[in-house]
C-alpha cells in the first residue's frame, strides 16, 4: 500500500464529526420502548388466544415442550405481529460452531388455491426448519455429501425482529441438529445442562426441606471491546485477516498513566453506545452499563442478569449490534482477545448464579439459618464443581486468541482458580475445625456470621481481578471468558460441573439421614467435607505472583497455558462419559467437539502466520528497503560534499559521519534478518502442515509456528522504530489507539 495512505487515513480521521441520529434527541423512555421488536408478553396477550397463551406460557416459564396443537395458533399471531411491524421474512437463528450466528431468510410469501399471493407462516415452519448443514462445522459427525440439518425453536428464547437497512426479518431462536439428532450448534448442549442444573438443584432444595418446582442458572456477561477507525483499520490486513495486530511498536504512551479508565467517554464513542443501546433497548436487551475500559480505545458494555439460555442469545446480538453500529459511525469493532500487544486485552466476565421459581438467588446467603445452610451447600456444590472440572472449564474458553490474553495485563492466568474473599474464607475455616456441626447446628450458623451478611453495607467480598473465578456477594464471575466467545459453550460446561456436584452432595446427605442424622447436621458434615475437598482451588492471593504457579503445582491444579493441551481435556479420562452422563452431550458429540476447536485453532494460526508473511513482504520490506536506500543515498552525497571517501563498508574517515553509517548498517542487518525469520516461519508452517495427526499438528502451530511469529515480529517492531515515519505504511499503535 502507498506510504501516504497512513497520513491521508490520519487527515480522514480528523475531519470526522460525530454521527447525529435524528429523533435519538427527543425525549425517551426506556421503560415504554424496550422491547417493543420483540414478541414479548404484551404481544402473546394481545395476539394469541387466552388457551394459547397460557400453555405457550408454561413453555416458557417452565421449560416444557411446546404442545403442538397450538403451533399454528402461535405461528399465526407471530407472522400477524411481525407484519405489522414490518417484516417481510423468517429465518431460523442459530448458533453454529464457527462462533457467530446463522441464518437463512424465507419470505412468508405463499399461493393460495386460486394463485393469490398470500402472507403464510405455519406451525410447522415455525417448529422446525432444514438448512443446509454441510459446510458447518461437526468434527466428523456427520459426512460432507450429508447435507441434511434442522433447526428447531427455543420457545424460552424471545423471537424478535432485526431491522436491515431496507427491511425487517422474524428472528426465531433455535437449536440446530443432525438428521440423526446431533447437537451440531453451541446454544443444544447449553439447554441440556440446564435441564441438568434444574433437576439436581430442585432435588437439594427439596432434601433441605423446601418445595421447588425449577430452578435456572442466571447470568450476565460483561462484553470488552476495542473500537479504532475504519480508516486505520482497512490499512491493516491483519486486523482484517486475523483481528489482532500481527505487528506494532509499542507506543510511548498506552496504558501506563491509567487515565482511561472509568475516564470522560469521548464525543463520538458515546454517540456510538448511545446508539448501539437504543437498538439493544428495542430487541429487549437488558444493557446497563458503559464505560471506558483499562486500555486507550477499550470500552465495556454490561447487562442486567437474565435466564442464562436468553443472556447466551443477547450476548449474540450485543455483538452482532456493536458490529453493526460501528460501521454507520466509520468505526471498526475488535472482538478479538489481544488485538494489540502490550495493552490490555479483552474478555467477557460471566456473571453467574442460580436462582429457584420464587426469585430466591441461590448463591445468595439468607437471614435465617436455613437459608444460610441452602446458601452454603450451593457455595460448595460450585466450588466441588470448579475444582473437579477445572480442567474441562479451560478447556471451555481454549480460543487461539485467549492464549494471549490470560495471565496479562488484568486477565487471570490459565490456572482455574476461585476466590471467595476474607469473610467467607473465615466462616468455611471456622466450620472445617467443626463448629456448626452439632445437632442445633443452625443456630450455630447464626454464631458464625453467616446470619450477619446481608445487613453487611459493602460487597461480601472484596473484588480480586487476578482470580479467573471470584465470588463477588451473590454469584460467581467467570473472568477467564474470552471477548469473542459464545458463552452458550463455558456455561455448559459449569451448569453440568456444578450439577455433579450437587448430585454427589445430595447422595451423601441421604446417606447419612438414612442413618438417623437430621438433615441439618448431615448437610453440615457434607458441606465441611466439601471444604476439606476444595481447599486446592481455592486462592486468595495474587494469581499473577510467579509463586502461585509453583503453588498451584502442589496443589494439583492443571497449568494448561495453551490451546491445545487445554482442549486435549474434553477427550481425557472420564470427560466424555461425564458429559453423557449429565445428558448435555454424547461421548461422540464430546469428540466431535474436541476436533472441531482443534481444527478452529490451526486455521486461526494458518491465517495469521499467512497474513504475517504477506505483511512483511508487502509492507515492511518495502518501507525499511527504501529507508536504506535513502540513508545510503544520503551518507554518499555526504561524503562527496565532505571530500570524504564514498566505500561504506568501513569506518568512514569523517567521523561525523559515522553514526549515519552505523544507522545503515543497523537496517541492513534487520532487512537481512526479516528474510531469515521469514524463512524460519515458513520452514516452520511447512513443517506444521505437513502433520497428519491433529493433536499433534495443533501442538506444532502452538510451539513451532507462533514463537516464529514472534520472532518475526520483534524484527519487524524494531525497524518501525527506525525507519522513516514518512515511509511507514501501517497505522501505528500511538495513532489507532488515541486517534478517535
Amino acid at each position: 500500500m502507498p506510504a501516504n495512505s497512513r497520513a491521508q487515513a490520519i487527515q480522514e480521521i480528523r475531519a470526522r464529526e460525530v454521527r447525529i441520529v435524528p429523533g435519538m434527541s427527543s425525549p425517551y423512555r426506556v421503560a415504554e420502548r424496550y422491547g417493543e421488536n420483540t414478541f414479548g408478553l404484551d404481544a402473546m396477550r394481545d395476539k394469541l388466544p387466552s388457551s394459547a397463551f397460557k400453555k405457550l406460557q408454561r413453555t416458557v416459564k417452565r421449560g416444557e415442550k411446546l404442545d403442538r396443537a397450538i403451533a399454528d395458533a402461535v405461528a399465526h399471531a407471530m407472522k400477524e405481529w411481525a407484519l405489522e411491524k414490518g417484516a417481510t421474512h423468517f429465518c431460523h437463528w442459530f448458533q453454529p460452531q464457527t462462533g457467530l450466528t446463522a441464518e437463512k431468510h424465507d419470505a412468508f410469501l405463499s399461493f393460495d388455491d386460486q394463485g393469490k399471493a398470500i402472507e403464510r407462516f405455519s406451525g410447522g415452519q415455525l417448529i422446525q426448519s432444514e438448512p443446509d448443514a454441510s459446510s458447518f462445522p461437526s468434527g466428523g459427525m456427520r459426512s460432507t455429501f450429508e447435507a441434511r440439518g434442522y433447526t428447531a425453536w427455543d420457545a424460552s428464547s424471545p423471537v424478535f425482529i432485526m431491522e436491515g437497512p431496507n427491511g425487517k426479518t422474524l428472528c426465531i431462536p433455535s437449536v440446530f441438529i443432525s438428521y440423526h439428532g446431533h447437537a451440531l450448534d453451541l446454544k443444544t448442549p447449553l439447554l441440556r445442562s440446564m435441564e441438568t442444573l434444574n433437576k439436581s438443584a430442585c432435588r437439594m432444595i427439596e432434601l433441605l426441606g423446601r418445595s421447588c418446582e425449577r430452578v435456572v442458572p442466571t447470568l450476565g456477561a460483561e462484553q470488552e471491546y476495542f473500537l479504532i477507525d475504519q480508516a486505520f483499520y482497512t490499512l491493516r490486513p491483519d486486523l482484517i485477516a486475523a483481528g489482532r495486530t500481527l505487528l506494532g511498536a509499542k507506543p510511548a504512551k498506552g496504558q501506563q498513566l491509567e487515565d482511561h479508565y472509568f475516564g470522560s467517554i469521548k464525543a463520538r464513542i458515546l454517540a456510538y453506545m448511545q446508539e448501539c443501546e437504543r437498538e439493544l433497548f428495542k430487541l429487549g436487551v437488558p444493557v446497563k452499563t458503559r464505560h471506558n475500559e483499562v486500555a486507550p480505545a477499550q470500552y465495556e458494555t454490561a447487562p442486567i442478569f437474565e435466564e442464562a439460555n436468553i443472556a447466551a442469545d443477547h450476548n449474540q446480538l450485543v455483538m452482532e449490534t456493536l458490529r453493526s453500529v460501528a460501521r454507520r459511525h466509520h468505526l471498526a469493532l475488535l472482538l478479538h482477545e489481544k488485538p494489540f500487544a502490550g495493552v490490555n486485552g479483552s474478555g467477557k466476565h460471566n456473571n453467574w448464579s442460580m436462582s429457584d421459581d420464587q426469585g430466591t438467588n441461590l448463591l445468595d446467603p439468607g437471614k435465617t439459618p436455613s437459608q444460610n445452610l441452602q446458601f452454603l451447600v450451593f457455595l460448595l456444590a460450585t466450588l466441588k464443581g470448579v475444582h473437579r472440572r477445572a480442567g474441562l472449564l479451560r478447556a471451555a474458553i481454549a480460543v487461539s486468541g485467549n492464549d494471549h490474553r490470560l495471565g496479562a495485563n488484568e486477565a487471570p492466568p490459565a490456572i482455574i482458580s476461585a476466590f471467595l474473599g476474607e469473610q467467607l474464607t473465615g466462616i468455611l475455616n471456622a466450620i472445617e475445625k467443626g463448629k456448626g456441626l452439632e445437632e442445633g447446628g443452625e443456630e450455630r450458623l447464626i454464631e458464625l456470621g453467616l446470619g450477619k451478611l446481608p445487613e453487611v453495607s459493602r460487597d461480601y467480598t472484596d473484588r480480586n481481578r487476578t482470580s479467573p473465578f471470584a465470588f463477588t456477594g451473590n454469584k460467581f464471575e467467570f473472568r477467564a471468558v474470552p471477548s469473542s466467545a459464545v458463552i452458550s459453550w463455558p456455561v455448559s460446561v459449569l451448569n453440568s460441573a456444578v450439577a455433579e456436584a450437587l448430585d454427589e452432595m445430595h447422595a451423601a446427605i441421604q446417606k447419612r439421614v438414612a442413618k438417623k442424622v437430621s438433615v441439618t447436621k448431615a448437610a453440615m458434615e457434607v458441606v465441611r467435607e466439601a471444604i476439606l475437598e476444595t481447599k486446592p482451588v481455592r486462592f486468595e492471593g495474587n494469581n499473577y505472583d510467579p509463586a502461585w504457579v509453583k503453588e498451584a503445582a502442589k496443589r494439583g491444579l492443571p497449568n494448561l497455558r495453551k490451546a491445545p493441551e487445554a482442549l486435549a481435556e474434553l477427550v481425557k479420562d472420564d470427560a466424555p462419559k461425564f458429559f453423557a452422563k449429565a445428558g448435555v452431550m454424547t461421548e461422540g458429540e464430546v469428540e466431535a467437539r474436541y476436533h472441531v476447536n482443534l481444527e478452529r485453532y490451526i486455521k486461526d494460526i494458518q491465517i495469521e502466520a499467512d497474513a504475517l508473511h504477506n505483511l512483511v513482504r508487502t509492507s515492511v520490506l518495502p518501507a525499511a528497503t527504501s529507508h536504506q536506500r535513502t540513508l545510503s543515498k544520503s551518507i554518499t552525497e555526504a561524503q562527496a560534499a565532505l571530500g570524504a571517501p564514498k566505500a561504506i563498508n568501513g569506518p568512514t574517515q569523517n567521523k561525523t559521519l559515522q553514526p549515519q553509517v552505523d544507522d545503515l548498517k543497523a537496517c541492513a542487518e534487520a532487512i537481512g534478518d526479516l528474510h531469515a525469520k521469514l524463512a524460519a516461519l515458513g520452514k516452520a508452517q511447512e513443517a506444521a502442515e505437513g502433520i497428519g495427526d491433529l493433536p499433534k499438528q495443533a501442538r506444532a502451530y502452538a510451539d513451532e509456528v507462533l514463537p516464529a511469529m514472534g520472532e518475526l515480529r520483534s524484527v519487524c517492531d524494531r525497524l518501525e522504530e527506525t525507519v522513516d515515519d514518512a515511509l511507514w505504511p501501517l497505522p501505528k499503535y500511538r495513532e489507532m489507539l488515541f486517534l478517535i
